[in-house]
C-alpha cells in the first residue's frame, strides 16, 4: 500500500471546509503513517474541527472502508499492471501479487492485529463496503485475463467473483479469521476451481 497534512487551530480551523474525497485522501496518508485511524487527529491534519470531520464523513467505519477501499483498489490494479500471464493463470497471479503486497503492508498488519474486530466488520460486512465492491473488481479482472466479452452472464461471473474473493480473504484474513492459513498450494488449487470451465 501507497501515499501530508497541514494542521491549523483556532477559527482557521473551525471555519475550513472539506470533501469528503479530502478527508478519504487524507484518511489514507493518516492510516499510512499510523496503521489506523484516529478521528481526533485527522482532523487536525486536516485542519478542519471535529465536528465538521464527522458532518462531511459520517462514521469512522465508513471513512476507514474508503481508506482501505482506496488504497487496496491501487494495490490491487498494481498487481493487475504487474501480471505477466493472462488466462487463468494470470487471474491467479494478479491474485498472489495483491495477497504479496498486503503481507508487506505495515501498516495494513498493524491494522489487522490492533483493531481485529473493527478490521472483519469494515472489510467483511456492509459496514464497510470493502468486500462488495472487490467483488466487482474481480469481476473486471475475470473479463480482463479470460477474454470474457459478453458470457457466461453477470450473474454467473459474480457469483465466481464472490467465491473466489472470499477464498483470497481466508488467505489475506487468516489469522485474524481462524488462526492461521491455508498453504499456498491449498490456496492455488481453490482459486483455480472457481475458475474451471469459464474459458471452455
Amino acid at each position: 500500500m501507497r501515499m501530508e497534512g497541514v494542521a491549523a487551530s483556532g477559527p482557521e480551523r473551525a471555519r475550513r471546509v472539506v470533501s469528503y474525497d479530502v478527508v478519504v485522501h487524507g484518511g489514507a496518508r493518516h492510516f499510512l503513517a499510523r496503521g489506523g485511524l484516529a478521528m481526533d487527529d485527522l482532523a487536525v491534519e486536516l485542519a478542519v474541527s471535529r465536528a465538521t470531520l464527522y458532518r462531511v464523513a459520517g462514521t469512522r467505519d465508513r471513512v476507514l472502508g474508503d481508506v482501505l477501499w482506496y488504497l487496496g483498489s491501487r494495490t490491487l490494479a498494481d498487481a493487475f499492471r504487474g501480471r505477466s500471464a493472462t488466462g487463468v493463470t494470470g487471474v491467479v497471479e494478479v491474485t498472489g501479487r495483491f495477497c504479496d503486497s498486503l503481507a508487506r503492508s505495515r501498516p495494513f498488519r498493524r491494522f489487522i492485529a490492533q483493531e481485529p474486530e473493527t478490521a472483519a466488520r469494515v472489510l467483511l460486512t456492509p459496514a464497510g463496503r470493502v468486500h462488495e465492491r472487490f467483488i466487482v473488481a474481480q469481476t473486471r479482472i475475470f473479463r480482463d485475463c479470460l477474454e470474457l466479452p459478453a458470457a457466461p452472464a453477470d450473474t454467473e461471473l459474480r457469483g465466481r467473483a464472490y467465491l473466489y474473493v472470499r477464498i483470497v480473504e481466508s488467505v489475506i484474513y487468516g489469522e485474524m479469521l481462524h488462526g492461521g492459513n491455508p498453504t499456498p498450494a491449498v490456496t492455488n488449487r481453490m482459486l483455480r476451481a472457481v475458475l474451471t470451465d469459464l474459458t471452455a
